[in-house]
């Protein structure tokens, strides 16, 4: 290319917007590239649900790949905490919830949502995490339930059954009653104190009976296989992923609801105008309001009119149905 020609103003113009261009495709690109966690974050991330047992991680993993419906989900499961068994599958189904099956599943245990909800960047994080290093993830998971296992916190007793190895799996004593415990993240992790009692390390508070209500929402078919180191909830493994997670759809026994719109004040108003327009006849709620105020004063000037005539008292009423008539 000669001089001339790359000095041309159109030439230059014509290559300065092919590289915008470029830059624009490309920028998608970067902004969906998958996010990495260290190691060491990683275990920071898990060390809150790590020592969950299995059916309940599993189920937390899956619910937090989707953080901006968590929120939502908090909050119905706290306005809705006197319902439990079927009478909470019922008013979950009846409600037409629009959040994902996981989401929905986690409405029987308030407190774990609300420990969601009230920290979403570190929801978020799990969720984008398990997304985009699913393996690191569970192998983390491990690494912290070798630790609190070695320590002596994490152990079989009433409530859950500690396994041996090679992995670590942590089951519910009665498969159907799903415990939530309670711990100190930078306690459990360390090696205890001189003196200090191990057992009180982990708590058990709350539980739920998570029977053939909710089943549909896979409760009774939720597992992990660390050897695989795949999650199954509903009985089949979750698929979903960074690359896939605006299309995955997991299967599930549910009819799923879109995302209803909000409902605006305006709508109502104009619909409540529309109805009371119909109603009387009018074509808006303005015109019957004067129509009240003419009419009240076309009362009053009958009235006044009667008195001024002198009528017999014993007519009163019937100018006062004739009032009622002219009103309808």
């Amino acid at each position: 290319m000669s001089r001339e020609q790359i000095c041309n103003p159109k030439i230059v113009m014509m290559v300065l917007a092919a590289f915008v261009m470029c830059c624009a495709w490309a920028a998608p690109a970067v902004a969906q590239a998958p996010p990495y966690y260290p190691p060491q974050q990683l275990d920071q991330l898990v060390s809150r649900v790590a020592l969950y047992p299995d059916p309940l991680l599993a189920q937390v993993l899956a619910a937090a790949s989707f953080p901006d419906q968590i929120p939502d989900a908090a909050g119905w499961a706290d306005q809705h905490h006197y319902l439990n068994g079927s009478a909470l599958a019922q008013a979950i189904e009846g409600d037409q919830l629009p959040w994902d099956p996981s989401v929905q599943a986690l409405l029987p245990f308030p407190s774990v949502l609300d420990r969601m909800a009230s920290d979403m960047n570190w929801t978020a994080d799990l969720g984008n995490a398990f997304l985009a290093q699913p393996e690191e993830v569970m192998a983390a998971v491990q690494r912290m339930r070798w630790r609190a296992r070695d320590y002596g916190y994490l152990r079989t007793g009433p409530q859950i059954i500690v396994s041996r190895g090679p992995y670590v799996t942590i089951l519910p004593a009665r498969p159907d009653y799903i415990v939530v415990p309670y711990y100190d993240p930078v306690v459990v992790y360390e090696r205890p104190r001189p003196g200090f009692f191990v057992g009180a390390g982990i708590s058990f508070r709350f539980g739920v009976v998570a029977g053939v209500a909710f089943r549909p929402w896979g409760w009774g078919y939720n597992r992990v296989a660390w050897d695989q180191h795949v999650i199954f909830i509903n009985n089949s493994p979750w698929r979903r992923t960074w690359v896939n997670r605006r299309e995955y759809v997991h299967p599930y026994a549910i009819r799923r609801y879109p995302a209803r719109p909000p409902e605006r004040h305006e709508v109502f108003e104009r619909s409540e105008r529309e109805r009371t327009a119909g109603r009387y006849g009018y074509q808006r709620v303005e015109e019957h309001r004067e129509e009240h105020v003419r009419e009240d004063h076309r009362r009053d000037d009958h009235h006044r009119e009667d008195h001024g005539r002198g009528d017999r008292g014993h007519d009163d009423h019937g100018h006062g149905d004739h009032g009622r008539d002219d009103h309808r």
